[in-house]
């Protein structure tokens, strides 16, 4: 398994600076540690909607016998952290939840997250690389613990590449070349589908071309949704959308899941965790995918497309036993297992603790993937992640303003909205914005 990059870890360096500004804001550095004076065990609440949370809730209740977890799965992306701000300001929270490393500063910095610095900081600095640990470590304190890194895969169906006589693309002008010659084909075939409900992978996309969604100068924030490699990569998605080359399901959605069932779509943009999503959803295409580095600009290069981390919400009662979970989450064997036991809802997760990603490798089920070693490319991937990205103290909003944008006027408008919305909210948030 390869190690963390040094671009990646430059990458999180620039985080890490940026976030400091944020330290003044954050808030929320209780939540008691009591255990159950009746001598019954304690019980925390997980929200999640990672493949594997099941088995891994039922692994850890096996074994535990002071702390129960009781799991509710909600949805990713936007909705998912909307739900999770409005409990905790309606004081209704979980103990646990999943926070991707984009999410972290602006819920750190809106005080949903328990400071865990005295619980975890430990655990982060010991069993992860540096640039993993800037990622949800800063102002001095660790506010969630990663899970996995996210470097993002391109994704095919070998049998019908094969039917069509399509090499894989190595650069996005092959995959133009393909999608022309797929559509000459098969008038209602498609070589991908580009989802217009889905601002991390535009986020991704863009992070892949060197763009910049965030910088500081100084102590001030100087946004650049729109800026000219997002442009790039936002016009070549909505030339390829107009002209009928990709089609543009809604993400995750049965329809576009569908379309890959039926041949309908040959390939798709996705990470890591990935290969876990296609096993629970399409079973019966086993030996049918393969993965291989996303088509790059000119020189190999990857955005890291999510990664997950684990935090403790605001409100909390039980932050000391939250966090005990998030470690055998996060660094134990048992845990990392337990996490790719479940068949119905497997995980192809790349962990974030080196240590664990040969225990990862050697429990994931290789055969969807007629064979091919996910975890061998997906490490190989992370040495490309480009380096200099840095979310954002206002991502949520951004996010949501870039789709919304994009479903009425294309990508190239959901860059100028998100562009927009950047600029407001850090002035609403009390945030220096860079002249």
């Amino acid at each position: 398994m390869s190690r963390t990059s040094r671009s990646f870890r430059i990458a999180a360096t620039a985080t890490v600076a940026a976030l400091g500004l944020l330290a003044t804001a954050c808030g929320g550095d209780g939540g008691s540690a009591d255990t159950a004076s009746d001598g019954k065990p304690v019980t925390i609440s997980y929200w999640t909607w990672t493949l594997g949370a099941k088995s891994t809730v039922e692994a850890f209740n096996r074994t535990h016998k002071d702390i129960k977890v009781r799991l509710t799965e909600i949805p990713s992306g936007t909705e998912g952290y909307s739900k999770m701000a409005n409990a905790v300001k309606g004081g209704n929270a979980p103990d646990v939840a999943t926070v991707e490393y984009q999410m972290v500063p602006e819920f750190a910095s809106q005080g949903n997250l328990i400071d865990l610095t005295k619980y975890a900081g430990e655990t982060v600095k010991s069993k992860f690389p540096d640039a993993v640990q800037s990622l949800v470590t800063f102002g001095g304190r660790t506010w969630t613990v990663p899970y996995d890194v996210a470097p993002q895969l391109y994704y095919y169906r070998t049998d019908l590449f094969k039917k069509y006589g399509i090499e894989v693309p190595k650069t996005w002008d092959d995959f133009k070349a393909a999608a022309a010659k797929v559509k000459k084909q098969d008038k209602n075939a498609r070589l991908a589908s580009m989802p217009k409900s889905d601002p991390a992978l535009l986020a991704a996309l863009a992070w892949q071309a060197d763009g910049k969604w965030f910088t500081t100068e100084g102590d001030a924030w100087k946004p650049a949704v729109n800026d000219a490699p997002s442009k790039k990569v936002a016009a070549y998605w909505d030339g390829l959308v107009k002209d009928d080359l990709v089609q543009s399901y809604t993400a995750y959605s049965p329809e576009e899941t569908k379309a890959r069932t039926s041949g309908r779509t040959l390939s798709f943009l996705g990470a890591s965790w990935s290969a876990g999503s296609l096993k629970a959803a399409m079973p019966d295409l086993s030996g049918k995918w393969a993965a291989a580095p996303l088509p790059n600009w000119g020189s190999p290069a990857a955005g890291n497309y999510g990664g997950t981390s684990y935090g403790v919400l605001k409100g909390s009662e039980h932050a000391e036993q939250a966090a005990e979970f998030i470690k055998w989450l996060t660094t134990d064997k048992a845990g990392v297992e337990a996490r790719l036991a479940d068949l119905a809802s497997p995980s192809s997760a790349l962990p974030a603790d080196p240590e664990m990603r040969a225990v990862a490798a050697a429990k994931f089920d290789t055969a969807y993937l007629n064979g091919q070693d996910l975890y061998k490319l997906a490490s190989e991937q992370v040495d490309t992640i480009v380096p200099g990205w840095t979310w954002g103290p206002d991502q949520l909003d951004v996010y949501t303003a870039v789709q919304d944008a994009t479903a009425k006027s294309g990508f190239s408008g959901g860059v100028e909205a998100g562009q927009q919305k950047a600029e407001s909210g850090i002035t609403e948030r009390g945030l220096k914005l860079a002249e």
